[in-house]
């Protein structure tokens, strides 16, 4: 029998998808122990493990080189892959917003937005909005631009909202809520169907 081959991102979304795993009974002891390898299996119950960069999950998944994977939707959004969404994990959850300095409004015409994340922010603004943008992509620390001004507003993750308020900065406009999700490539959907939509059921059983 082949293996099912399940492709996570070292870290928090993958600890949590331990828990459910396990919850649904599958074998996860490999994954937690401390190590350096990038491949693990599951013998029992023929399912291989592959940790990669969190946002190459969709693209591994997408080529087929996993056949499920484990993924914010944030990073399925940014993306864009062509693929099967098949259940909101109902953890790692945040807001997708467009932030600025307290007090102010998102600017009717032309503005700067910095953001990690210059699909979404092009896809809101620009097809949802219709408004015209430029888009400053930054690595980290985005809170940072409108402080120094660099941009006008930002579009990134909120969780808390912590670091936004000790910057004076504050939500303008929530774009999207993100939650982890677990996706499948099209073609192992349809060639191995059964043992996928089996496996689904079972965590969907326990989120």
């Amino acid at each position: 029998m082949k293996y099912l081959t399940i492709a996570l991102a070292k870290g928090r979304l993958a600890q949590l998808a331990i828990e459910i795993f396990e919850k649904a009974g599958l074998d996860c002891s490999e994954l937690k122990e401390k190590s350096r390898k990038l491949i693990f299996t599951d013998d029992k119950n023929k399912l291989r493990y592959i940790f990669v960069k969190a946002a190459d999950v969709p693209t591994y998944v997408e080529y087929g080189v996993a056949d499920i994977g484990i993924a914010g939707k944030d990073t399925l959004l940014e993306e864009g892959r062509d693929l099967y969404e098949m259940l909101d994990l109902n953890f790692g959850r945040c807001k997708m917003c467009v932030c600025g300095k307290k007090g102010s409004v998102v600017p009717s015409g032309f503005m700067r937005v910095a953001t990690k994340y210059p699909k979404i922010a092009q896809s809101y603004f620009a097809g949802k909005k219709n408004q015209t943008i430029e888009i400053i992509k930054l690595s980290g620390s985005v809170e940072l631009a409108p402080l120094c001004g660099l941009s006008d507003v930002i579009v990134d993750i909120v969780e808390s909202g912590k670091t936004l308020k000790e910057n004076d900065l504050e939500i303008m406009e929530k774009i999207s809520d993100i939650s982890a999700r677990l996706i499948v490539n099209r073609v192992s959907l349809k060639m191995e169907k059964a043992r996928i939509t089996d496996l689904v059921e079972k965590i969907a059983k326990e989120i």
